[in-house]
């Protein structure tokens, strides 16, 4: 069986696993990134995949790191952040699911996640997963006990096609908008907004469906039925840093808009 050392996983040549950019951010949107990070603790010995592998798809949401500190700068928003690989531990996902540590990815043998102990299972999950969930939990509880209203929305990005029978075919979306329970007042009308977007392949609920599988919108925004959105953006639309800088642009105009039209709709007062 694959095993660790011991049952600390992150030693202090690691960093830590999660950050928080532009943490006094007056913003109402709270920027959330999931898969943001690719990196591997060090004891991990990079899960014994390559660093391309590790810098592809599966092992994280590719420009959205860069992109949520963009954004969170244009908003002066709060950006948390993943910083490992979704591979080592899928912060996305619940304790009970298959995928949360995946053996394979996108047709991608995962060596160092073969048949894990229980103690380094539970090491991924107290020292990686548990940090992350509860920093956002902490900011949301911040903003609850100073009277800020927040719409929680969560970055991601998806490949252009997956691997695999039946899988190579190209997805035509350029921006994704995903939506399940609770309030999505905020996320029908941010579809809105961006369906007037004349350049722009809009996907409702695609490629994915926010469904049993999501764990951090559903776990943070249904309960309290705070507004949301998880927004995923093509991959090859986000490929170098002047790509990024004209989607930060664009959604730091949309999402104003969108919350606006919300709040409106819902007979609220607009968003400051």
């Amino acid at each position: 069986m694959n095993s660790t050392a011991s049952q600390t996983l992150l030693g202090t040549e690691d960093a830590a696993p999660v950050m928080v950019v532009n943490p006094k951010g007056a913003s109402s949107f709270l920027l959330i990134g999931d898969h943001a990070g690719n990196a591997v603790p060090t004891r991990l010995n990079a899960l014994g995949l390559s660093d391309a592998d590790l810098s592809r798809h599966i092992g994280w949401d590719i420009g959205i790191g860069e992109l949520g500190a963009m954004l969170a700068a244009r908003l002066d928003a709060v950006f948390v952040r993943q910083t490992y690989s979704r591979l080592v531990i899928d912060c996305n996902r619940n304790e009970t699911q298959p995928d949360l540590i995946a053996e394979v990815s996108d047709a991608t043998i995962i060596p160092g996640n073969a048949g894990l102990a229980e103690a380094d299972r539970a090491a991924r999950l107290a020292e990686i997963h548990a940090p992350y969930q509860a920093a956002i939990a902490t900011e949301l509880a911040r903003r609850d006990a100073a009277g800020m209203a927040t719409v929680l929305v969560a970055l991601h990005s998806f490949t252009p096609a997956m691997r695999g029978p039946l899988r190579d075919r190209q997805r035509p979306w350029h921006i994704g908008i995903l939506h399940d329970g609770g309030d999505t007042a905020f996320a029908h009308a941010l579809l809105a907004v961006l369906r007037d977007e004349p350049d722009l392949v809009v996907g409702d609920n695609e490629p994915y469906r926010m469904d049993l599988i999501d764990y951090t919108i559903p776990r943070h925004a249904y309960p309290a039925r705070r507004p949301y959105a998880e927004i995923e953006i093509r991959q090859d639309l986000l490929g170098d840093s002047a790509c990024r800088e004209a989607w930060a642009d664009r959604l730091a105009r949309l999402l104003p808009a969108a919350a606006d039209a919300s709040a409106l709709h819902q007979g609220a007062q607009p968003r400051d």
